[in-house]
This record gives structure tokens, C-alpha cells and sequence, in this order.
């Protein structure tokens, strides 16, 4: 048996930018966890989702190369990407997604994708300060939410040059750490990065799920419920955040680069 697999940049709006996913489609049923995340393993990109039919939409699970995570931003956009290109979901509906942070929600909204999440506020905490030594930054802000750490520094630019010991974060215990600043470009609001060495991934391009923190982290700082933001990886990628009540949404365009079979 084989089964249609793709790659899908997420977060651009051009081929080979924002954050590639791979995305699984398993239409006769679920698979083991184990297989799963040998795929993953295989396909060696931070995330690839699974997808199984499942009622009125569709299960949904994420794998690093190295483990299966809570939630992820990227990979859900590429896979109603998939979804709507391959003609198992219309342009008008609401894509339901079942998965491990419950009812997630995706649609298109011309040529962009809007995926409705939980909003993942954090908190300030001392963290350790191993962590800050490896980020070798001077915090305005450190906390975490339940899902990474969060560090804002004085500066975009600080954000931009910051040069991570990978080895020494891959030790923190947690899925990974987000940096951020207020942005200097007036495109954008503020601008981000995120390392996740000790989940396989030392820098991920652009991370769908970290702005679920950080659009209400941003809220009171800015004055504001939409912004735009911008992750500076060395792919980057843009991503619009509207913040409403208790859940935030997640603008972004997406394209498909690869299409096959896993035999």
C-alpha cells in the first residue's frame, strides 16, 4: 500500500521560503505511532502531519524527526493546503482538525489560509539562567508559557545577530524557546525566532504555534489585537495574527513543492 505524501512551504508566498512541512494523507486509517514517526524520521523537516479522515474533518498529528508535539502552526497551514488543492476540502468551508490541543480550525481567505488556534499566553518566570547564557542574551522580558520559554530583548537587531549555543539548549527539557523584539521595519510589529534543538530542530523557520504565545504576549505591550509579524529565520516568513478572546488566528499563504508516493 502507498500513500500520498507532499511538501508544502508554509508561511510564503514563493517556492523554497517561509517553513517546509511535509504532509502524510492516511485515507484507509491510522497508523502506528512508531511508523509515524519513522516517516518523520525519513522526511527529516521539523514537522510532518499526518492526516485521518475522522468524522466531519480530519485527525491531525505532527512529528519532529525526533517526536511527536502538541501543537504546530505550520504544519496544519500546510496541510489545509493540501487539503484544498487536492479537492478533499472546498475554498468557502471550515477545515476541522481533531488533534492533541483539541478543535483547530482552518480556511481560506483568498490566497492566504487562516488556521484558528488557542491562544498560549505566557507568563514571567525565573528560567534558567543556562538558557539565557546559550541564547547570550540581556532579557527585557523571560517567562514561558506551557509549551517553550519566551525571552524578549531591547532590539530587533539583537534578535537578528543572536548566535545560539545549540548543544547547551538542547538540554533546557522543554520544546524550545522564543525570542523576540518589537520590530524597527514599519511593515511589521514585532519579529521572532525560535530554536528547539532539544525536540531535533535547532532552528525552526517559521513557527505557526510560537505566535500563539506571542500575539498576546504583544496585546498590552502594543495597544493592539492584529499584527503583523515577521520570523526572522534565514528562510522568514510573514505571519498575520488577530487575537479574539481566548483563541488567536494565524494568517499565512502556503505552496506545494513536492507531491508523491510513500511506498
Amino acid at each position: 500500500m502507498s500513500y500520498p505524501i507532499f511538501q508544502v512551504d508554509a508561511f510564503a508566498s514563493e517556492p523554497f521560503a517561509g517553513n517546509p512541512a511535509a504532509v502524510c494523507l492516511l485515507l484507509n486509517g491510522e497508523k502506528s505511532s512508531q511508523w509515524m514517526q519513522q516517516v518523520a524520521m525519513e522526511m527529516n523537516l521539523s514537522e510532518t502531519a499526518f492526516l485521518v479522515p475522522q468524522g466531519d474533518g480530519w485527525k491531525l498529528r505532527w512529528f519532529t524527526p525526533t517526536v511527536e508535539v502538541d501543537l504546530c502552526g505550520h504544519a496544519t497551514m500546510a496541510s489545509a493546503h493540501v487539503l484544498l488543492n487536492m479537492g478533499l476540502a472546498e475554498a468557502h468551508e471550515v477545515i476541522s482538525f481533531y488533534t492533541q490541543s483539541g478543535l483547530l480550525k482552518a480556511s481560506g481567505k483568498e490566497e492566504w489560509i487562516e488556521l484558528d488556534f488557542p491562544a498560549e499566553p505566557a507568563w514571567a518566570e525565573e528560567i534558567d539562567p543556562a538558557i539565557i547564557q546559550a541564547l547570550g542574551a540581556k532579557p527585557v522580558f523571560a517567562g514561558r508559557n506551557r509549551i517553550d520559554y519566551l525571552v524578549e530583548v531591547a532590539s530587533e537587531q539583537e534578535v537578528l545577530d543572536m548566535r545560539p549555543d545549540m548543544a547547551r539548549l538542547a538540554a533546557l527539557g522543554e520544546r524550545g524557546v522564543i525570542v523576540t523584539a518589537k520590530a524597527t521595519r514599519p511593515e511589521f510589529d514585532f519579529v521572532s525566532r525560535f530554536f528547539g534543538p532539544g525536540v531535533g530542530i535547532d532552528e525552526d523557520p517559521v513557527t505557526g504555534s510560537a505566535h500563539c504565545c506571542l500575539g498576546p504576549y504583544w496585546q498590552p505591550k502594543l495597544a493592539k489585537t492584529e499584527f503583523i509579524a515577521w520570523q526572522a529565520s534565514s528562510r522568514g516568513g510573514a505571519v498575520k495574527v488577530r487575537l479574539e478572546g481566548d483563541r488567536v488566528f494565524l494568517g499565512g499563504q502556503a505552496v506545494m513543492v513536492l507531491q508523491g508516493e510513500l511506498l
